[in-house]
């Protein structure tokens, strides 16, 4: 199973990069002054996070039930050109290095125009939900990391 799940993460990633499906931003992400607000650009990376888990086979629902928890324990955001009502978003995610007790990812959020609106950095970490502490990442996702990043060195 766990070998399945690496061949078809291998076939669909060529390296730990990843990018989102297009984001519409709501009417209700704005503020005042027609821009999207500050913490709307976290949200999107989640969005983007956990499509790429998905991608990767991964449900953040199955960890939730298998008692793996993935708290955000520091994020960054840099602004560099405002969003506003009805933009489409691209996010461009990327895993920095190989999960041993926690994920760090990169981000770049893209507009329609192809013009940098934000970057970022998210680390999340392997928290058990049993014993309320940290934790390493789950084999089966290191399995596939390792593989992943094994195939891209050859």
């Amino acid at each position: 199973m766990v070998l399945l799940k690496c061949k078809i993460i291998n076939n669909i990633l060529q390296n730990f990069h990843f990018i989102s499906h297009p984001i519409r931003v709501r009417y209700a992400d704005t503020d005042q002054m027609g821009f999207v607000h500050h913490s709307n650009y976290l949200r999107y990376f989640e969005i983007a996070r956990l499509e790429w888990l998905r991608k990767l086979g991964f449900s953040y629902k199955t960890m939730e039930e298998n008692k793996f928890f993935l708290p955000v324990a520091s994020a960054t955001v840099q602004y560099k050109k405002p969003c506003y009502f009805d933009d489409l978003l691209k996010v461009c995610i990327t895993l920095t290095t190989i999960p041993q007790a926690s994920l760090d990812f990169e981000y770049s959020i893209y507009n329609e125009k192809e013009e940098l609106v934000a970057t970022g950095t998210t680390r999340l970490a392997f928290f058990n939900a049993i014993t309320k502490t940290p934790t390493r990442c789950p084999k089966e996702l290191a399995v596939c990391f390792q593989s992943v990043l094994e195939a891209n060195q050859s």
